[in-house]
């Protein structure tokens, strides 16, 4: 599953390639409880059509309209919406809020960078000026342009996954909008606990993967809606980059399966790798990769045994434990 982003970005740049002038909105700042977080995007197109949600559906209408305006003179506009208790509940909320809006003119350009990005997996950050408009859109470290005093909201903000709003000394304000790719779940091992993982893992909008090289284990019957790899993990990988947004995740208990998943996890940047096994054989695996030169400062990178220590017993509440704990570490959560 690409990232949520992903779709909207590259139905914005396909009207643009057909002509048609664009607009993005985006939710740059809530208060109280706003329908749709900060970094919310809604693409809109001169011909009415629009993708995405700023406010599930409250102020979408004006937020269109003034949409229009910017397509036509290329002004961006910050907007402000206060959402009534009335509105609150027709979105699903207890009680109102309110909601910052940004709209600007976007082109082919910038969206074609935007969406390469996602696709290669290059994690960028989009830094707004909210007083002027101008944008930079950051990959490797910070632009002249760039203001000293968001040095440490640049970094902060690509590694937490959260977008922010940021107000200058002299009064300017910036919006860090953190362009990152999609989770990537690998799953070493077509077993019984996977099923419910790959389930979990996808409704919580995670790319999954099953990589296992037992047809009768890695089926589309068994797994239907999960990306499946049927050949040995050193194989797999070829085809798979481990990078800063990936979880790795072994369950077979399978040296020849599970070591050479480990391995190539321990040697990347993969932010989560787990290991499932009792106490006895995660201490007979920690031995066995030690003596293929792993450090010590790398197997303790290993969760294992994998999961939350919740009293799971069944497959589907070892699931629950092993994505909560993924979470927590994504999230950078204390356990």
């Amino acid at each position: 599953m690409p990232h949520e982003s992903a779709p909207l970005l590259s139905t914005g740049l396909s009207w643009c390639q057909k002509g048609h002038r664009v607009a993005l909105a985006t939710v740059v700042k809530t208060w109280g409880s706003s329908p749709r977080p900060a970094g919310s995007l809604l693409v809109i197109c001169e011909t009415g059509d629009f993708v995405g949600s700023v406010s599930g559906g409250c102020i979408e209408g004006a937020v269109i309209t003034a949409a229009q305006a910017t397509m036509s003179d290329g002004k961006p506009q910050l907007l402000q919406f206060g959402v009534t208790q009335e509105m609150a509940w027709e979105v699903g909320l207890a009680c109102g809020g309110r909601v910052e809006v940004f709209v600007e003119r976007v082109d082919a350009e910038l969206l074609t960078r935007l969406v390469s990005a996602l696709c290669e997996r290059r994690p960028l950050l989009v830094l707004t000026s909210l007083t002027s408009g101008d944008k930079w859109l950051l990959e490797s470290g910070l632009q002249p342009q760039c203001p000293d005093e968001l040095r440490a909201a640049v970094t902060s903000t690509l590694q937490g996954d959260t977008t922010t709003e940021q107000e200058l000394s002299d009064g300017r304000r910036f919006f860090l909008w953190p362009c990152l790719p999609s989770v990537r779940v690998l799953i070493f091992g077509a077993v019984h606990t996977a099923q419910p993982l790959g389930q979990m893992a996808q409704q919580c909008g995670f790319d999954v993967t099953v990589i296992d090289p037992r047809a009768a284990f890695a089926s589309t019957a068994r797994f239907p809606d999960v990306t499946l790899i049927r050949e040995w993990p050193e194989q797999a990988l070829l085809q798979l980059p481990i990078d800063q947004r990936t979880a790795v995740v072994t369950l077979t208990h399978d040296p020849k399966l599970d070591d050479p998943a480990l391995l190539a996890a321990l040697r990347s940047e993969a932010f989560y790798v787990g290991a499932l096994g009792s106490g006895k054989t995660h201490a007979s695996r920690l031995r066995r990769l030690a003596e293929q030169a792993c450090s010590a400062e790398q197997l303790a990178r290993i969760h294992g045994p994998v999961g939350l220590r919740i009293g799971a017993r069944s497959p589907a509440e070892i699931a629950v434990s092993i994505l909560g704990q993924l979470i927590s570490v994504l999230r950078r959560e204390r356990e």
